[in-house]
């Protein structure tokens, strides 16, 4: 299959997604009908799944291909000069920064230790509200991005 360069990247994404999501029916189609017992045969054609499989396999490698080749290639509008590769990359790490934080936060919270007069306290080091207040910070960039992001994906047409 061609890939329809009259697209946006948005619709792009949306059919990657549709991409992965047969290439997951294919594989449960696959699993159920690789084993049949003797003298049966399968509901599908194994062959035949695989024949699919192969061509949305191929279909999808291409897509990808353009969408990152879109995303290294297209500005995002802003102070920071990104290209929209660069802002992905960016905000996944504030993501990541963020659900890491999230997490030690649960953490400090949990009383890990039955206190009794002979044993050892243990306490919390982590300053929790500056770090909550960092995790609100991040969360509020995240978001900014995001619909930075978001608008060109409705606006950058797909590249070869």
């Amino acid at each position: 299959m061609a890939i329809d360069l009259d697209k946006t990247l948005a619709e792009a994404l949306v059919e990657r997604k549709a991409l992965k999501d047969q290439l997951e029916d294919l594989q449960e189609r696959l699993e159920h009908n690789v084993h049949v017992q003797e003298g049966d045969k399968p509901a599908e054609n194994p062959e035949t799944l695989l024949a699919q499989l192969d061509t949305a396999l191929a279909d999808l490698e291409r897509l990808i291909v353009a969408i990152n080749r879109t995303n290294l290639a297209t500005q995002l509008p802003g102070p920071e000069g990104w290209s929209l590769m660069e802002a992905i990359a960016r905000r996944d790490m504030l993501t990541l920064r963020q659900s890491i934080l999230q997490q030690v936060i649960e953490i400090s919270r949990v009383n890990h230790w039955v206190v009794t007069r002979s044993e050892v306290r243990s306490i919390t080091v982590l300053d929790v509200a500056a770090t909550q207040k960092e995790i609100d910070t991040l969360a509020k960039e995240r978001r900014e991005l995001d619909v930075r992001l978001q608008a060109a994906n409705w606006t950058v047409r797909l590249t070869m």
